[in-house]
């Protein structure tokens, strides 16, 4: 009996989260993408001394002050240990030991023999040690997605590498004797357009695919089948194929799978499109578990198979929380599809609040999904009305790319 989504969803995310790989320290340059496998701890104070936050003067004592030196970044000062003194200090430099106030450099003045006056402002104007951390506090927890952001937060507070999650490597068999690699569709035989497309979509979900470890077609025998399956889960930790999913005569995956021993995680989900979908775990060359997304061999249906099943299996793999789906509001509605999960492409508007469905939907399709943001989930045994909130699976945006 085919599993509700929502349950196959989690089951896949679980499977991921029971394999994760263990932390390992790699070098902040090479971290961009992955997960922190432990807290982000401050090993300073932050900042780790008083830092000026201003261009002027740091003095002691009451006005005028007689200059004694000057106070760049990256120097540590002399005291200042004499009524009546003052230092010129430059923003972000160490204020010096003794000095009791700033004075703007644009706040100043400066007499004939060169004194200094000026009237503080009331709050200090320098940082203090431990203002944003102190030593040994936890800044992210385990599990944070590491981005340009928090390398920069694991440089400010010391650390030269972080403990992250390994990348999970992900491979792409293209199952089907009608499918071609190149020029246009005829003669009964078909564009293979998963190719190009299941590897990006990987990449954005955080999977590292070799150019290399994207096959097909491969042939439709049982041997073949078998063959490149073992490929490749010797050098990925998912391994996604597309067809075959059936049980036609030509369909030999399942098979394939019993040869190996594999155990389904999801075998069929209750969706539409993308039926029939699968996802099995099988042991790999280490004996670690790795596993198989068994995609459908419609466009349309692979995709949703994808972002049903291996989208949660790689955030469980990444050691990352299973994203909660937003709500948006439908501008039209959508019907149901009985028994099953709906996913009804949709494109939101430019706050991403609200979400008209497309056409050219159909599961064989690629035009409307060119042109969607994701799907809006219409759940079993209902129908989605104009102006209803419903659930919206968002499809992964490229780097830098914002809802328009």
């Amino acid at each position: 009996m085919p599993v509700d989504w929502d349950k196959a969803r989690t089951l896949a995310y679980e499977a991921g989260r029971a394999a994760a790989g263990p932390g390992q320290a790699v070098a902040l340059r090479e971290a961009d993408g992955r997960t922190l496998a432990e807290p982000l701890v401050a090993r300073t104070d932050l900042p780790a001394f008083p830092t000026a936050s201003i261009d002027g003067w740091a003095v002691r004592g009451s006005a005028p002050w007689r200059p004694v030196g000057r106070v760049l970044a990256g120097n540590t000062p002399p005291p200042l240990t004499q009524d009546g003194t003052c230092v010129e200090i430059a923003t972000g430099a160490m204020v010096p030991d003794g000095a009791e106030a700033l004075v703007r450099v644009e706040e100043s003045a400066r007499d004939a023999e060169g004194r200094v006056s000026g009237t503080p402002r009331p709050q200090p104007e320098w940082r203090l040690p431990g203002e944003e951390a102190r030593r040994g506090e936890e800044l992210l927890p385990a599990g944070t997605p590491v981005d340009p952001a928090v390398l920069g937060m694991a440089a400010t507070c010391g650390h030269d590498t972080i403990s992250v999650r390994p990348q999970p490597r992900a491979a792409l068999l293209v199952f089907g004797d009608e499918l071609l690699t190149s020029g246009p569709p005829g003669g009964g035989r078909v564009r293979d357009s998963l190719s190009p497309l299941v590897p990006a979509w990987l990449r954005r979900h955080g999977a590292s695919v070799d150019p290399a470890a994207v096959q097909g077609p491969v042939r439709d025998t049982l041997e073949a089948h078998v063959d490149a399956i073992r490929q490749g889960l010797a050098v990925a930790d998912v391994v996604c194929t597309t067809g075959g999913t059936m049980h036609g005569p030509v369909d030999h995956l399942h098979p394939a799978l019993s040869s190996l021993g594999a155990e389904y995680v999801v075998n069929t989900v209750a969706v539409r499109p993308g039926f029939p979908m699968l996802l099995a775990r099988v042991a790999g060359p280490d004996g670690r578990p790795r596993f198989l997304a068994g995609l459908p061999g419609n466009p349309q249906s692979a995709v949703i198979a994808l972002v049903s099943l291996v989208a949660p299996l790689l955030a469980g793999l990444h050691g990352r929380e299973l994203p909660v789906l937003p709500r948006v509001e439908l501008t039209a509605p959508v019907p149901g599809r009985g028994a099953y999960t709906h996913l009804a492409l949709a494109a939101l508007d430019a706050d991403g609040r609200r979400a008209t469905p497309l056409g050219h939907a159909g599961s064989a399709m690629l035009r409307g999904l060119a042109r969607a943001h994701g799907f809006v989930v219409v759940r079993p045994d209902r129908q989605a009305a104009a102006g209803e909130l419903v659930s919206f699976l968002p499809l992964p945006l490229a780097p830098g790319e914002r809802i328009a």
